[in-house]
């Protein structure tokens, strides 16, 4: 083996040992109930995070502030989280009945509730792989908030700043209303701060910017590096802790079992459960707009033909007949079941012997002879997915009789990073690698790669690794998965999970059918392995719904 390979290697098996310590780490502060992420409890995690490095983090390990990565971490934390010095993690513990106003992060769905000033309270409902993407967040944010503190402190008094630094906090603090000129001087100022050029500071200023709060950037900066500074000077640690009830709770599928058993409830009472069922893990729109869209917007789709209809339908500005497929779905056959279990997935529940397919891609014919039921449930997130699944491949407890559900199918659609190709593309695994242990999962997929071909996009197929959390990855250990006899072609959080509820359900606890179809199919999100097209720089927007669309209308093709 020549040199270069072999310290790439040794690079891929250190990162593999850091996600290794970060995952026993978390698991044992967990345990623990509390911790200081700042001192010596959360060495070990701030060690991991450095060595490892991954790349939806960029510079965490150099000196400049990571801006990108910022954004994306605050995106899936809650408002002002920034500014609390106490980060408590709770289960449902009944907050949405007090007068504290409910904070959801804008790209992740949890409750979160500012207590006090220097409080913010987080819920987990979904399960473990929710406390690791948080504490991850975390560990990055408070990482980056001592560089900030390192670059305005003069001495160790907390006496001295730099004069950029009191600029800062007389805006902040003054809530100033800044002119365009003041805002220049703003920018520059802060460029001095976090190691960036003007421009890259103004981008950030801007995609920050909200109509709410213009100046969320300013504040952001200001009291990261405000909490930063009172743990040095004023010795007010930072710290994180998990409530009892969270604690007895992870790991025993309780918000699953809510979850699964609302579902039976509602196919009995519909007179659906013994039917065939045809499980299908998706967006709240693919399968609701390719069975309904056509015969609810006529005009639309006589105007718009192939995928052009599914676009017009993903505009912003589609509100109007969103609404009315919705309206008509509702009237032929759908039942929408929004979440009230706390996992935070919404359910579809659609009669296939009550929808008008004529003229559509789809048989009309097997709707009527066959009535297959079609549960439509919005995406797990890591470990969740094998709670939920679980819960539902399980007989219904009707009173003394047990119901066993009827599943034919169980479909997988979602996102995942693509370890060859990019954004848009499409990844139909053959097995799911789950990354830290032993566990794969082989398995015959109904979909192939010639299934999704001729669509205009590139199609690829072989084993995917599924990971304790898309945030941990780095290119070297990525590319050890993709290059070594692995082949691996991309990466995703659930797929394992759901394999293994499937499999104990069929081939060990014969609770659904042991020749139960499975399709995994997957659309790229970004491509870790290229610089600059990681999931912290931006979502696919219009790019994601050919194949989106294409997976969807193929899962509907074997079905109906």
């Amino acid at each position: 083996m020549s040199k270069p390979n072999q310290k790439e290697r040794t690079r891929a098996q250190e990162s593999t040992n850091a996600i290794e310590r970060l995952y026993i780490s978390m698991r044992h502060l967990f345990s623990r109930g509390f911790y200081k992420p700042m001192g010596v409890s959360g060495e070990t995690l701030r060690k991991s995070l450095l060595a490892l490095r991954p790349e939806i983090y960029g510079s965490i390990a150099e000196d400049k502030t990571e801006l990108n990565g910022l954004k994306y971490i605050i995106e899936r934390l809650p408002e002002g989280i920034e500014e609390c010095q106490f980060i408590n993690l709770t289960a449902d513990e009944g907050y949405r009945h007090s007068n504290f106003k409910v904070i959801v992060p804008p790209k992740r769905r949890r409750n979160c509730y500012r207590i006090d000033k220097d409080q913010m309270n987080i819920e987990i409902t979904r399960g473990r792989s929710e406390i690791y993407d948080i504490l991850t967040h975390l560990t990055f944010l408070f990482i980056e908030s001592y560089k900030i503190k390192d670059k305005v402190m003069i001495g160790n008094s907390g006496e001295k700043f730099i004069r950029e630094w009191v600029y800062l906090e007389d805006v902040v603090l003054n809530n100033r209303n800044l002119n365009d000129e003041d805002r220049d001087v703003m920018i520059a100022h802060l460029g001095n701060v976090l190691g960036r050029t003007y421009d890259e500071v103004y981008e950030a200023y801007n995609s920050y910017s909200t109509e709410e709060s213009p100046s969320r950037f300013l504040h952001l900066i200001y009291w990261l590096g405000k909490l930063a500074i009172n743990e040095v000077v004023h010795n007010e640690k930072r710290s994180i802790k998990f409530s009892s009830v969270l604690n007895e709770e992870i790991g025993h599928h309780y918000y699953g079992e809510i979850w699964a058993n609302n579902i039976k409830e509602n196919l009995l009472s519909n007179g659906l459960i013994e039917r065939p069922i045809h499980i299908i893990s998706a967006n709240m729109h693919s399968v609701m707009n390719s069975l309904y869209a056509p015969k609810a917007l006529p005009k639309e789709a006589k105007a718009n033909a192939g995928f052009e209809l599914f676009e017009l339908l993903s505009s912003p500005s589609s509100g109007t007949q969103q609404s009315k497929v919705k309206n008509y779905a509702s009237e032929n056959g759908l039942i929408y079941l929004k979440d009230t279990s706390g996992t935070n997935i919404n359910v579809q529940i659609i009669d296939t012997a009550k929808i008008d397919l004529s003229g559509s891609l789809y048989s009309e014919e097997v709707a009527k002879a066959e009535k297959p039921v079609i549960i439509v449930m919005d995406y797990a997130f890591g470990e969740q997915a094998y709670e939920t699944m679980d819960e539902l491949l399980k007989p219904y407890k009707k009173g003394s009789e047990n119901i066993h559900l009827n599943v034919t199918s169980v479909s997988i659609m979602g996102k995942a990073g693509i370890l060859e190709g990019g954004k848009g593309d499409i990844m139909i695994p053959s097995a799911h690698i789950f990354e830290g242990t032993a566990d794969n999962y082989p398995f015959h997929n109904e979909l192939s790669k010639e299934d999704l071909e001729g669509f205009g996009v590139k199609v690829f197929d072989g084993a995917m690794v599924s990971v304790l959390g898309t945030s941990l990855q780095n290119k070297d250990l990525l590319k050890f998965f993709h290059d070594s006899t692995w082949q691996v072609i991309g990466l995703e959080m659930e797929g394992a999970h759901y394999q293994k509820a499937i499999q104990s359900a069929s081939k060990i606890r014969k609770t659904i059918r042991e020749d139960v179809q499975v399709r995994y199919a997957y659309y790229a999100s970004d491509n870790p392995l290229e610089t600059g097209a990681t999931l912290a720089s931006g979502g696919l927007g219009m790019s994601g719904v050919t194949p989106t669309y294409a997976i969807t209308q193929k899962i509907l093709e074997q079905i109906l």
